[in-house]
């Protein structure tokens, strides 16, 4: 007897009215969640996988979307015929969605105390004490026990996994009946993946949850869907269950997806060749919690005394957990925050340059944010976001000369040439994630520092821009910093690998060495849950 279906939703079509055009996001998508089940929808970038979860609680900006076609139905409820008002008490309380963005998704100006409680005020009327003791509970449930002292934090304070996980908490303080999670382990490390993933399926068997999982990561899928959609271009070309598909696909498309992995070895480059840039003794102190007159009483040692060094043409992988202080050294190297210690790039002390001498040298040394959405301007085109490096660095370019460059790097990256023309907004996560990469590339820096450049990106993207970068790193000798929590990108690029926990370095030594042969227990469990 076939289980009893929480969702249904058919012959679903959603267009977007842009200038001069409609554009077919969604075209006839027919799928079921049965009750306690698991539906995954996978495919590439683009593919409308995000459009189609976004369609299920209304969130589309109407009128510019419309639906020329389908039905939605929760458990008899025609979701497409509810009012706004209805539809307010289903948001959050019986239908939770974990978004794609958490630095998007998250109040800026509201405390991770205030977002979490807010759900539970609101649907569940809680009063402060039992909204207090709630919000701890499901600190703990996400793995941030740590955070329990710091409810007062601002997003842009924590880390992109702790975002992630303060935005699982609180789709999950409700105890929905169904929740939509749009990449919910993008920005997690495979550690704390692996206890989403596992805290998600203890939930599901706990409350008879239903989950419409949204990825492109097909390790996830094996791990924890029942049934998987595949879609291309707003269709979908394959559904069935998880254990047939990823057996027998019968679809090229999907068998194109299951082969897609970041594969390959770094480039053989001079172990000689002469270094780039050095760390020494590089650390972050944050205040902590400070007295009556404001004075710290504690630091949190984000970064503790990091020494690396980056040669010419050759990457250094960071990796570690998510607060681990990847992230922050990378920006203390770039003198983006206030740091201690000696960054030296070609020979001088970074500390020493004046403002002038800063902003030219940042044209050697670029940044991929982790975050793409909130580092692109919304008042901006692509074009204008990709050539704005030009035009500060490079202001004898004629504008044919700048425009003819941004075509080239959009072509490098994989996307359409027309796309120079939209704004961010309008273009899926891991499209915007290349558009940073464009945005990057184009001055041609003797060093990058990638933040989870591919952490938003399906694999088949993932492996093109993997070949991308060595592919430049060739042509141009570029350095690398790339930070990141998916040791088998780290593995196919990095000549070096640095392992952080808690601000230190607890281990690190060349690519081939740390993947062989990790000598610490930290190493082994990063290394086990990627590989295992």
């Amino acid at each position: 007897m076939a289980d009893k279906a929480l969702l249904t939703v058919k012959n679903l079509s959603v267009d977007f009215a842009v200038p001069g055009k409609t554009v077919h996001a969604v075209k006839d998508v027919s799928f079921a969640i049965p009750q306690g089940k698991t539906l995954a929808v996978v495919g590439e970038s683009g593919s409308g996988k995000s459009v189609t979860a976004l369609s299920l609680l209304r969130l589309l900006p109407y009128p510019v979307a419309s639906h020329p076609s389908g039905s939605i139905k929760y458990d008899d409820l025609d979701i497409m015929q509810l009012s706004e008002r209805e539809m307010r008490s289903i948001r959050g309380n019986r239908i939770s969605m974990i978004f794609q963005e958490p630095m998007t998704a998250l109040n800026p100006l509201h405390t991770i105390e205030k977002q979490i409680g807010e759900v539970l005020f609101l649907h569940k009327r809680m009063s402060k004490p039992q909204a207090d003791a709630r919000i701890k509970e499901l600190l703990d449930l996400v793995g941030l026990p740590m955070l329990k002292d710091r409810l007062k934090a601002y997003p842009h304070e924590l880390s992109g996994g702790q975002r992630q996980r303060v935005m699982i908490a609180m789709a999950l303080a409700n105890e929905p009946d169904l929740l939509i999670a749009d990449e919910p382990t993008t920005a997690l490390d495979v550690t704390v993946q692996a206890q989403i993933l596992d805290l998600l399926k203890d939930l599901q068997a706990k409350l008879g949850m239903s989950i419409l999982l949204i990825t492109h990561d097909l390790s996830v899928v094996k791990k924890i869907a029942n049934r998987v959609v595949v879609m291309r271009n707003g269709e979908v070309v394959e559904q069935g269950a998880v254990s047939r598909v990823f057996k027998n696909p019968e679809h090229p498309y999907t068998q194109a997806l299951i082969n897609a992995t970041p594969s390959g070895k770094p480039l053989v480059t001079n172990n000689h060749a002469p270094v780039i840039l050095t760390g020494e003794d590089i650390r972050v102190h944050f205040p902590g919690k400070k007295n009556f007159w404001g004075t710290p009483q504690s630091f949190v040692k984000a970064v503790d005394g990091v020494n690396l060094a980056v040669r010419q043409g050759q990457t250094l992988g960071i990796v570690g957990e998510s607060g681990s202080g990847k992230t922050t050294l990378g920006m203390a190297l770039l003198q983006l925050i206030p740091s201690k210690g000696l960054t030296v790039f070609q020979g001088r002390h970074l500390g020493t340059f004046s403002p002038a001498e800063l902003k030219h040298a940042r044209q050697h040394l670029q940044v991929v944010f982790q975050d793409p959405f909130g580092s692109l301007s919304p008042r901006m085109t692509v074009g204008d976001i990709i050539a704005e490096g030009l035009k500060v660095h490079r202001p004898g370019l004629t504008k044919a000369e700048v425009e003819g460059r941004v075509i080239d790097v959009l072509n490098a990256v994989s996307l359409e040439v027309e796309a120079r023309h939209r704004y961010p907004h309008e273009f899926s996560g891991g499209q915007r994630q290349r558009i940073s990469i464009a945005r990057a590339l184009i001055l041609e820096p003797k060093l990058i520092i990638l933040d989870e450049p591919t952490s938003a990106l399906d694999v088949s993207v993932q492996a093109q821009i993997v070949d991308l970068l060595r592919t430049l790193q060739d042509r141009h000798g570029i350095a690398y910093i790339f930070i990141s929590h998916d040791l088998r990108v780290v593995k196919a690029l990095s000549h070096h690998v640095l392992v952080m926990k808690d601000g230190k370095v607890v281990e690190q030594g060349s690519g081939e060495k740390i993947f062989a042969t990790p000598e610490q227990d930290y190493t082994k469990n990063l290394i086990e849950a990627a590989f295992g």
